[in-house]
């Protein structure tokens, strides 16, 4: 790091769990979140912030006003411009020296495949079944860690799945793809807060797995911020999952 550089990361490299090894770790990972809007949109800034090595976010979608009293990284100027092009200019803004590429497209099989390398992390940050289950597919098949993270009125919840280090559950195993509804905020509503939450531990998440640290691999969190209620369930894995299980 430069020295610029190392004062400004240098609250961060103070943790023994981070140091000066971990900010190299860090300076080497890509991370790919699939969704720049109110869990991806915090998400990124703090992978940014904690000076990722690359940065790619992928959304097909365009920014809306309803969008905005949550999704932090865009703004009215931007309404109407791609969710993924947007995020890359307020983050290019923010951290200059953090390389962000913004995919204009909807996350599938194909273009996951050609994304994830042997530094990637994946980070979910969409809001619909599909994705989340394609985002696995692609994960696993590349052997590289998931984050999974969603909210809807005033709760979340976060999985995280490392296909890099040892057999997993995966996504499947507790959510079959053929038993799920989606639950839209759209129709349900969402709490700006309850998104950010999200997104953040999200990335704390993706950086743990980085660093090493211990987190919630195999495990799904979820939280009430109504009733200020979080917990922690270990998840099994399906022996006739249909993604894993082969």
């Amino acid at each position: 790091m430069t020295n610029p550089a190392a004062e400004r990361y240098s609250r961060q490299v103070l943790l023994k769990e981070w140091g000066e090894a971990g900010q190299r770790a860090l300076s080497e990972a890509h991370f790919v979140v699939i969704g720049a809007g109110g869990i991806g949109s915090p998400a990124l800034l703090a992978l940014a912030e904690a000076a990722a090595g690359r940065i790619t976010v992928i959304d097909s979608d365009t920014v809306d006003e309803t969008n905005l009293p949550r999704q932090i990284l865009h703004i009215p100027a931007r309404i109407g411009m791609n969710k993924a092009e947007s995020a890359k200019r307020m983050l290019s803004d923010i951290t200059p020296d953090v390389p962000v590429t913004a995919v204009a497209e909807r996350a599938d099989d194909a273009l996951l495949a050609r994304l994830l390398d042997e530094k990637s992390i994946l980070l979910d940050c969409s809001d619909n079944f599909k994705t989340r289950h394609t985002a696995n597919r692609a994960a696993h098949a590349a052997r590289r860690p998931l984050v999974t993270a969603c909210a809807v009125r005033f709760s979340f919840q976060i999985a995280v799945f490392d296909f890099s280090r040892h057999p997993s559950p995966c996504y499947q195993c507790t959510f079959p793809e053929d038993e799920e509804k989606d639950v839209k905020a759209a129709q349900t509503g969402v709490s700006g807060p309850v998104t950010a939450i999200a997104g953040m531990f999200a990335a704390q998440e993706a950086i743990k797995l980085v660093l090493g640290v211990k987190g919630l691999d195999g495990k799904l969190l979820i939280g009430d911020t109504l009733t200020m209620k979080f917990d922690v369930m270990g998840l099994s894995a399906d022996p006739a999952c249909s993604v894993c299980a082969k």
